[in-house]
């Protein structure tokens, strides 16, 4: 049984809600102040016993902090845990090459991961990714620039966008 922290940062996108393992690793993130809009995208093998609200998460907050205030690569190397098939994890690895400022299209990251047919599940991978921000999917956009989905809404992957323009 484990207990993780969660907490809920104000950004100029919104409210941004991170889930933390005790040794710190994400396990679900995005904006919104609910954290039952992320505990469903956890794998139930990953699912702590219990979750306690905390102001800070340390070097989480600090990223996320960083981050919404410009610094585009201090999600980078934040700790991030989530489980699915081999592809999924594969694809999820891939996203966070993606750099900021230079978005992929659907079919690009089909590519990047190996399976270049793939584009559904490419774009699955986008849907199914629970720590958004730290796994950059908002990253990925549609041919001809569209922007495609976003569990966040468009309004803030339209900020996430310009604001790593």
């Amino acid at each position: 049984m484990s207990v993780a922290h969660t907490s809920t940062v104000d950004t100029p996108a919104g409210p941004f809600t991170a889930i933390v393992a005790p040794d710190g690793a994400v396990l679900a993130s995005g904006w919104t102040a609910d954290i039952a809009l992320l505990t469903p995208q956890i794998h139930a093998s990953l699912m702590p016993s219990e979750i306690t609200s905390k102001r800070d998460l340390g070097d989480v907050t600090k990223a996320v902090v960083a981050y919404h205030e410009g610094d585009l690569t201090s999600i980078d190397s934040v700790e991030v845990r989530q489980k699915s098939g081999p592809f999924m994890q594969h694809a999820w690895d891939v996203l966070r090459t993606v750099r900021a400022g230079e978005p992929v299209t659907y079919t690009e990251y089909a590519e990047l991961s190996g399976r270049p047919a793939a584009v559904r599940a490419a774009a699955s991978a986008c849907a199914r990714n629970s720590v958004a921000l730290f796994v950059p999917c908002h990253r990925v956009i549609r041919i001809g620039g569209n922007l495609g989905g976003f569990r966040w809404g468009l309004d803030v992957k339209r900020w996430l966008l310009a604001h790593e323009g």
